[in-house]
């Protein structure tokens, strides 16, 4: 990279992180159907230090609205048991044995109402975060333009760094939009 160059292929790979981590956050939603996703956020404390559920037993979903989570360690049920409950996913567990049936009640729709703006929060700490990596952008710019950048190279990186900016932002509300779909459909 010389002076008069920005890398443009960091910023779009900071601005794709972004978007990942939504994707993320998208898929720990409850949406009324199971997934193994949606525990992807419940830690449980084991063997003295927090530890996510799928590195202390299988998770499966064998049908619609049902997961089970087979714990390995018999003397840890109790304690997966009771984070699943204080998640705040509002699942009650069945225990058999080592393993968890965790059933998945239909959404009602004051919840479904909840779970959108959830997942418009979500949305907008991803436009924040891509914003964030624009400002960057413009900030090197602005150093390259003071260390003798032509004004055309820097309006020319300014757009490009504006065309990666507005791609994010339509990618994250293509999300955001899709999310909502799913939540009021179900």
């Amino acid at each position: 990279m010389t002076d008069t160059e920005i890398d443009l292929d960091d910023i779009e790979k900071r601005m794709e992180g972004a978007l990942s981590s939504l994707r993320n956050e998208f898929a720990s939603l409850r949406t009324g159907r199971a997934s193994a996703s949606m525990l992807d956020p419940v830690t449980v404390e084991a063997y003295g230090s927090p530890t996510h559920i799928n590195q202390l037993g299988t998770i499966t979903v064998p049908e619609p609205r049902m997961v089970l989570v087979n714990v390995w360690d018999k003397s840890l049920v109790n304690a997966v048991d009771k984070a699943i409950r204080n998640s705040g996913l509002g699942i009650n567990p069945q225990m058999d044995g080592t393993i968890l049936r965790l059933p998945i009640p239909e959404l009602n729709e004051e919840r479904r109402r909840e779970l959108t703006r959830v997942a418009g929060q979500y949305a907008e700490h991803a436009r924040v975060a891509v914003r964030n990596v624009r400002r960057d952008g413009m900030d090197m710019l602005k150093k390259a333009k003071s260390a003798g950048m032509a004004e055309d190279d820097h309006k020319m990186w300014h757009d490009e760094v504006q065309e990666l900016t507005d791609a994010a932002i339509r990618k994250i509300d293509a999300a955001l939009a899709h999310k909502q779909d799913e939540i009021m459909q179900i």
